[in-house]
């Protein structure tokens, strides 16, 4: 035994090196959840374009005196609420993510949230604006506006705009996301009309549902002023269209989930005059973010981006601000640095987050116009 104490110390020494390698991360992990495949394909799709441009540009992040590189982990949440906590949870426990990015959809954003809550990594929705996403959790923020806003400045609108005195609610039952945009819209609509039976009727169908013939007979012998129908962008302008061939002439109003291009694909030319709610438009750039997220994007896929694009973008600034000013890769510090945004020159915007961890933003209004997203206002908060 005593010939071996000259290893000892190696050993010891080969020990302290590997225990010491394995704290010394060299990449920052960002974990991004979105649905890659399923019903909400094509909004997940839109978003981590926005995260991958935004990896381009800015690769790397100081933390303290360390540049690191930042790696992106995409996980498919195959739009289900299931599929989003296990994507949530492989992203905390088998990559080890300092930050997660995601969902497209409230209802897949919201099922993990327990997940990050409990294993104390902060979360940034993109473009989930059911309240729930953020209430109670301290570590989900988000970078857009929330329903409520968003309701309100629909039936604003309608109100006033189209002169709505009378409307049906057509509301996706199975999705978190439309009921609550269709609840805070029909409390304002009630409000600002001062009649409490100005809502004629709240039709209801499920997601992937393809035929609506039955909720649209009954809307047609209601004779409103204004339909509002927010949800998925492939059922809403299946509703559309049918609605059209039905001969129904009232306007559509909706939310930011309209502005895909599979809604004008599957709608086709019954979707031209509908109106929308978003984040962003390309025709009035709001800060010097702006303009290099649209050049960048547009030199890299020659088109114009979508509203939830430019959100991608910003949540991943955001949160690799957060983590250079936290100057660590704990959980809870870069929980601490998110919280403190204030004005951060997002591409959609400046982004503070309130006592929810909701962003405060303006909305964009557009239309369907000439077959192509239209803007035509900005609504301030």
């Amino acid at each position: 035994m005593p010939r071996l104490k000259p290893f000892l110390p190696l050993l010891a020494l080969l020990a302290f090196g590997a225990c010491k390698s394995a704290k010394q991360p060299t990449t920052v992990k960002i974990g991004v959840f979105e649905p890659m495949t399923g019903a909400n394909a094509a909004g997940g799709a839109m978003e981590v374009e926005g995260i991958k441009l935004a990896n381009q540009l800015y690769p790397t992040v100081k933390v303290g005196e360390k540049e690191y590189k930042i790696e992106l982990v995409v996980v498919d949440n195959k739009s289900d609420k299931v599929e989003a906590a296990n994507a949530a949870q492989r992203l905390v426990d088998q990559d080890k993510v300092n930050v997660v990015l995601g969902s497209w959809g409230s209802s897949l954003s919201m099922a993990a949230g327990p997940i990050v809550k409990d294993k104390k990594i902060p979360a940034i929705a993109l473009s989930a604006t059911n309240p729930l996403v953020t209430r109670g959790n301290d570590y989900y923020f988000r970078v857009c506006f929330i329903d409520p806003f968003q309701g309100t400045v629909m039936a604003n609108y309608a109100v006033k705009q189209l002169h709505a005195k009378k409307a049906v609610i057509v509301r996706e039952v199975s999705n978190d996301y439309s009921v609550g945009l269709a609840k805070y819209f029909a409390d304002t609509f009630k409000k600002l009309t001062g009649d409490q039976g100005a809502i004629l009727g709240e039709l209801n169908y499920n997601t992937n549902d393809q035929d609506f013939t039955a909720q649209l007979t009954t809307l047609k012998s209601m004779k409103p002023d204004v339909i509002f129908a927010p949800g998925n962008y492939t059922e809403s302008a299946l509703i559309i269209k049918q609605a059209s061939e039905l001969g129904i002439t009232a306007p559509f109003l909706g939310g930011d989930t309209w502005e895909a291009p599979e809604f004008l694909d599957v709608g086709k030319k019954a979707t031209e005059g509908a109106t929308f709610s978003t984040f962003f438009a390309t025709e009035v750039p709001i800060t010097d973010t702006s303009k290099t997220f649209l050049d960048a994007y547009r030199k890299q896929y020659a088109k114009e981006p979508a509203a939830a694009t430019a959100l991608g973008f910003d949540g991943y600034l955001v949160a690799r601000a957060a983590i250079e000013r936290a100057g660590s890769l704990d959980g809870a510090k870069i929980r601490d640095a998110l919280a403190s945004t204030k004005d951060f020159p997002g591409a959609a915007g400046l982004i503070t987050f309130d006592e929810n961890r909701d962003a405060t933003k303006s909305a964009v209004i557009k239309t369907v116009k000439g077959g192509k997203f239209t803007y035509l206002t900005t609504v301030q908060p």
